[in-house]
């Protein structure tokens, strides 16, 4: 059996199933982790979700902000965006299955046994694994409740910037969803920038990769993550970034975590157009 973690698929179906003939995966066999964002923006979002959601517990996913984004549209907590491409989802007759579905999958995803951790962007430099994990579970007790619907009025937003444990309500499962699917720059006090997307380097002065913090208190776990298309497939003490920018015509990627061996596969061919 072997285990293999993939980058952001956001809805390019047939580059997944191109990977996984590379991989020569076996459901009965192998397991699949997927770094989050399994919709939007690419072609097949219905196609990608329904396939990933077939697999059962031969695969696991965590959250994106993509997904989340989809869930809030589906409560009609926001409107589909013009490069959005998730109406035949919320259109779909298996609708209600799917999101339902979706609605239950984790934030974080932590294996003792292979010793990785997965999250969709990152963490915060005063998190270590027994906190990411209970701010997990504090969100996702919310999004499988009852009263998730509100959840979504509170989502949006780049405030607040620090973690606290002081943190209440909406603020603190902001700040969470912030962290765990939106992160790629903070300063060394851990304050958020989230406007910045572009390649390390590119940032506002003080600022730096999540991951590059020193001291952070995440520093000795091996955390998978995706998010990060202009950072591209990336490795360093720990860290292993997934997101090799599919849906741009760049690669899909996988990991083999009992290895660590990298498999992947050109999408120019599926480059988005536009």
């Amino acid at each position: 059996m072997s285990t293999y973690a993939i980058g952001d698929l956001q809805g390019c179906y047939q580059p997944l199933k191109k990977l996984l003939q590379v991989i020569d995966f076996n459901p009965q066999r192998d397991r699949l982790w997927f770094t989050g964002d399994l919709v939007n923006r690419g072609p097949d979002s219905l196609k990608t979700l329904r396939y990933v959601h077939s697999l059962g517990d031969s695969a696991i996913s965590v959250l994106g902000n993509h997904d989340l984004h989809l869930l809030a549209i589906s409560e009609g907590m926001a409107t589909i965006k013009e490069d959005d491409t998730l109406r035949d989802i919320i259109n779909a007759e298996d609708s209600q299955e799917l999101l339902s579905w979706l609605r239950q999958l984790p934030l974080l995803h932590h294996d003792p046994l292979l010793g990785f951790t997965m999250v969709h962007a990152g963490l915060p430099p005063q998190w270590d694994l027994e906190q990411a994990q209970q701010c997990a579970n504090e969100l996702q007790a919310v999004l499988r409740g009852t009263d998730y619907h509100q959840f979504f009025q509170h989502m949006y937003g780049n405030k607040p910037k620090r973690w606290s444990p002081q943190l209440q309500g909406a603020d603190r499962l902001r700040f969470i969803t912030n962290c765990f699917t939106r992160l790629r720059y903070c300063d060394a006090d851990g304050k958020l920038c989230l406007k910045a997307k572009g390649p390390p380097g590119t940032q506002p002065d003080g600022y730096l990769p999540w991951f590059d913090v020193n001291n952070r208190a995440s520093a000795k776990m091996d955390i998978i993550f995706g998010h990060w298309s202009a950072l591209g497939r990336y490795q360093s003490k720990g860290i292993y970034a997934l997101d090799s920018g599919c849906l741009w015509g760049h690669e899909l990627t996988a990991l083999r975590l009992e290895d660590k061996q990298y498999f992947s596969i050109s999408c120019e061919e599926y480059r988005k157009i536009g």
